[in-house]
């Protein structure tokens, strides 16, 4: 069954432009309220729901219709604050609630937001479980009667215990002393949590993009945005630099020279300290957007392999169906397993300074075997949603690229399941053609989407 609202990472869109609108959003509530009551494991008590948010200033507002839509639904809701998604989802589950609600729109500009759920036990909702709240969107709202409804009570120690949480995921006999870190926060929900972390450790921190006006969220700063993180590195003589989303679920990090470690090579440092420690359970989910030299990299340690949709949703079905623990995306989500159970920026990175202490190296010497293959990505706007990969024109681009590749290389057209673009990638071993072939694409798709 098709789904008019959910994406791949939830409902997304511009704020005021349904379905982001106060009244949708209450409905939405409303909705998942509803199917979390029909659920036959809360024992004759009131289900439970954690709602966060980022530090958009539209969060007030939505934050707002989705508990009165869920309180009208006779369900109990647990107000966190601004605290990142991962978070979201580790509260949820030590607080035994039945599910968790961010308000976020991630990388996404201040202008957009979204609604993202997870389960009580703290993993993105099953693709059913949001079928049933869109067929219950169907459905006119009815308040309970008084008797019925819900209450809301604010959490407020969330962001300490979420702070001893990322903590707990460091080996307890080691510290990050005698290191320099620089922290970009985005501007976003990490912005009062992560340099903490980093601090309590025993880092000597540099925090970055860490005040939030509710506007400048990834403005200029954070994974998607680290041209200000290289700067402060080399300014600061720091060791190392992280850089945060605006939601703290992805990680992209800066050596002391301000050059920048993507997802592919901070997971491939992680994966080789674990494959070396005799830790490693399986092998190691990818995407289709995982560089080639990450898949033979893996090929070369004996690690098994595999790609999933692009997606983090996908990479964690794909590590549950094989019963591995770690995957990730280039893009920086980067999912441990055996330390949470979503993808988590600061807990990412927490584990790529396990590694580099281990072996008291530098992020340039950690992923120093690890040779990328050059990798263009070009993102074309598109006004509808129509499948320009099969239109014979962007099908005649790909097929000519793909010949000048000569099988040393590939091509990826992908529809973004979260803004209105087609993404175009190609990868192979010279630049120049992967550049060419790029660039001839994306203007194929320009020109048939008008």
């Amino acid at each position: 069954m098709s789904r008019k609202y959910f994406g791949t990472d939830g409902i997304r869109g511009r704020v005021g432009v349904h379905p982001i609108t106060p009244q949708f959003v209450m409905n939405l509530g409303y909705a998942a309220g509803k199917v979390l009551a029909k659920a036959e494991h809360t024992q004759n008590e009131r289900p439970g729901v954690l709602i966060g948010k980022d530090t958009r200033i539209s969060g007030y507002m939505l934050e707002s219709a989705l508990e009165a839509g869920l309180i009208a639904a006779g369900i109990d809701v647990y107000l966190a604050g601004p605290i990142p998604t991962p978070a979201v989802a580790y509260l949820t589950r030590a607080l035994r609630l039945q599910a968790g609600v961010v308000i976020s729109a991630s990388h996404n500009p201040f202008e957009d937001n979204g609604i993202k759920f997870f389960s009580g036990s703290g993993t993105k909702l099953p693709d059913e479980v949001e079928t049933a709240i869109e067929a219950e969107l169907d459905n006119p709202m009815q308040t309970n009667p008084s008797e019925g409804l819900g209450k809301a009570k604010r959490i407020d120690d969330a962001v300490g215990r979420y702070i001893e949480f990322c903590k707990s995921t460091f080996p307890a006999d080691m510290n990050l002393r005698g290191m320099k870190i620089v922290v970009d926060s985005a501007h976003g929900a990490t912005y009062h949590i992560a340099r903490h972390v980093f601090h309590e450790l025993g880092a000597d921190v540099v925090a970055i993009g860490a005040q939030p006006d509710g506007k400048n969220i990834n403005e200029g700063y954070g994974a998607t945005k680290p041209q200000n993180l290289q700067k402060a590195v080399v300014e600061h003589k720091a060791d190392i630099g992280v850089a945060l989303d605006g939601d703290g679920d992805r990680l992209i990090m800066a050596d002391a020279a301000g050059k920048l470690y993507d997802g592919d090579q901070l997971l491939y440092i992680v994966a080789k300290h674990r494959h070396a420690e005799g830790t490693m359970k399986g092998g190691v989910a990818g995407t289709l957007m995982t560089n080639l030299a990450f898949e033979h990299a893996m090929q070369k340690l004996g690690i098994p392999f595999a790609r999933a949709k692009v997606g983090d949703r996908y990479v964690m079905e794909l590590l549950q169906q094989k019963g591995w623990q770690l995957g990730g995306e280039n893009s920086g989500h980067i999912i441990c397993l055996d330390k949470h159970s979503t993808g988590d920026g600061i807990v990412s990175a927490l584990q790529v300074l396990h590694a580099l202490r281990m072996k008291q190296q530098t992020l340039a010497q950690a992923a120093g075997d690890l040779h990328m293959y050059p990798q263009i990505l070009i993102n074309v706007k598109i006004a509808k949603k129509d499948d320009y990969t099969n239109h014979p024109k962007v099908k005649q681009a790909v097929t000519t690229a793909e010949i000048l590749l000569n099988g040393k290389g590939r091509v990826l057209l992908r529809p973004s399941g979260t803004e209105p673009l087609l993404r175009v990638m190609v990868e192979g071993e010279d630049g120049g053609q992967v550049k060419l072939c790029a660039e001839k694409i994306a203007g194929v798709v320009r020109e048939v989407a008008g």
